[in-house]
């Protein structure tokens, strides 16, 4: 199995290529499940030559089976949200430190030291549930920061509001991460002009509002908090790092994580750049689970590594991949 310290080390794509064969050829061995996949696709270790020969798992079988590549009994499970509580994905972690490593390198690739900031968290519909991975996530950022003022707000609008003006005149260098229908309903509430802090979305109305396109989501925010950029992060609970948008909804992953995108009407076929297609992840710190994952979500890549989201397959529960009926 390749050393997870050399996963955190990938500096080029050759390293990065090299790196995805050698967890390939491990889950390929190790994960049953994906093992089963490859068998139904006819794809051998033998026939993986580049990224694009990989087979990349239908998301939906987090659902529906047990996703190891180890057989160590898992201390964590992470549950993403859902309407029903039986059709939830369940994310087993053999390791959480390796989470932890994933996430907090993830952030200092983009922002720098977590300690640097006060960090706010306006996610009520993730700490309303158990096993919520951006909670998780958040909760250690919140205690690695280190700053008193940093912490959980829920759904205390007015405390929010006063610790963010009081870390505002005090030129205090802060990040606010919330779930975007919480951010909408501060800012009915209350207008400011932030010039020291970053407004950071998870996406998502989880039912609670009228979904908008992202251009009209961030220009409200913009608006109601009185910030130039809305910044954005991409995770999900079957993954293990994060991808970050310093604005205008352009995304880039961390060294050890990468984007492709498959033709909507032919799943085993990866597109060229600048496409609508449905997104693939690549994410190598997930090397106790699977690695390559097929998402339901629709997305972009461009030319300078960066990509978009821009949606969700329809009905994608019933439709899911055409490959989970082989």
């Amino acid at each position: 199995m390749i050393a997870t310290n050399h996963i955190f080390n990938i500096k080029t794509d050759t390293d990065f290529i090299t790196a995805a064969i050698k967890v390939f050829q491990f889950q390929f061995s190790h994960n049953p499940v994906y093992r089963s996949f490859c068998d139904l696709l006819y794809i051998h270790p033998s026939d993986v030559k580049t990224l694009k020969d990989i087979p990349f798992l239908p998301i939906q079988f987090f659902k529906t089976h047990k996703v190891l590549s180890a057989k160590t009994t898992n201390t964590t499970t992470f549950t993403s949200s859902g309407t029903s509580g039986n059709n939830v994905s369940k994310h087993h972690i053999v390791d959480i430190d390796l989470y932890k490593k994933s996430f907090r390198q993830g952030f200092k690739h983009f922002y720098g030291n977590i300690d640097d900031y006060a960090v706010l968290a306006l996610l009520p519909s993730y700490l309303e549930r158990d096993g919520s991975s951006l909670v998780y996530m958040v909760n250690d950022m919140i205690v690695q920061s280190n700053h008193p003022k940093s912490g959980f707000y829920l759904n205390d609008y007015e405390t929010l509001k006063e610790t963010l003006v009081h870390l505002e005149n005090t030129k205090t260098k802060t990040l606010l991460i919330g779930v975007s229908f919480a951010l909408l309903d501060f800012i009915e509430l209350y207008k400011l002009n932030l010039n020291h802090t970053i407004i950071m979305e998870t996406g998502g109305m989880k039912g609670r509002r009228k979904e908008l396109i992202r251009e009209a989501l961030h220009e409200q925010l913009q608006k109601g908090f009185g910030v130039a950029q809305i910044h954005s992060e991409y995770g999900m609970t079957e993954l293990l790092s994060q991808a970050y948008s310093l604005g205008l909804g352009k995304f880039r992953t961390p060294p050890w994580m990468r984007i492709l995108t498959r033709d909507t009407e032919d799943a085993l076929s990866l597109q060229t750049n600048n496409k609508t297609g449905g997104i693939n992840i690549i994410d190598l710190a997930n090397i106790h689970s699977c690695a390559f994952i097929a998402t339901q979500d629709l997305g972009r890549t461009h030319n300078d590594n960066t990509f978009e989201v821009l949606g969700r397959f329809d009905n994608s529960d019933i439709r899911g991949c055409n490959l989970m009926v082989l």
